[in-house]
């Protein structure tokens, strides 16, 4: 029953501009500073077990600010890092949008492939795999932390609820926002999602005591 927090890196000078991919060097920016220490606060009360990162620079100091305080280090998990965008890594978005492939990214991604990249079905089942092994490295009582990417996270919600691959674009994952996710043994069960407020219902439960069998007269 290990408890999966997916959080997006904080904002940067990229976002909404242009596809940063897995290019070097591209840093939090004052907002994504801002909102690093926001979630950091947001997730104070919670007993994190790891925390886990994309090797990039964006979620690496995300990641930073969440452990700022606790007996913890990162691990980066190069498995969780961005998709590969190929050839389109670090364009201009008002430019892909022009592109015949981008209504294949909207309404077909489960058919879509990035000039030199790779597939979106790709991309799902490395996140996937990466995350349910690190799902089984920990307890049940376990609350693990994974700073990532919003098209990663998304494509890891369509898996986990049973959603088709081709509506994943449905689902928003806003910037420092928390998915969170618990697995039992009935499956994975979606506890917060694209979550920007108060954590707080994520805070593991004590174990209940055993039940004490009346005493027979």
């Amino acid at each position: 029953m290990t408890t999966l927090l997916l959080i997006r890196h904080g904002a940067n000078d990229w976002v909404h501009g242009r596809l940063a991919g897995r290019i070097p060097g591209i840093h939090l920016n004052e907002e994504g500073r801002q909102q690093a220490q926001a979630v950091a606060q947001r997730l104070a009360d919670i007993p994190l077990a790891a925390v886990y990162a994309s090797p990039l620079d964006r979620t690496m100091e995300t990641a930073e600010a969440i452990i700022a305080g606790r007996e913890l280090s990162i691990v980066q998990v190069p498995d969780v890092r961005e998709v590969d965008y190929g050839e389109w890594q670090g364009a201009e978005l008002k430019e892909l949008y022009k592109h015949d492939l981008w209504p294949v990214v909207q309404h077909y991604p489960s058919g879509m492939r990035f000039p030199g990249g790779e597939s979106l079905g790709e991309a799902q089942m490395r996140m996937v795999r990466a995350l349910d092994g690190l799902c089984a490295q920990h307890g049940e009582h376990d609350v693990i932390a994974v700073v990532s990417h919003a098209d990663l996270i998304k494509l890891a919600c369509a898996y986990y609820m049973g959603m088709h691959m081709d509506l994943f674009q449905r689902l928003e994952i806003g910037t420092c926002s928390v998915t969170a996710f618990r697995f039992t043994k009935m499956g994975p069960r979606l506890t917060a999602y694209n979550d920007l407020g108060s954590l707080a219902h994520l805070k593991p439960k004590p174990p209940e005591p055993p039940v004490q069998e009346a005493a027979q007269v």
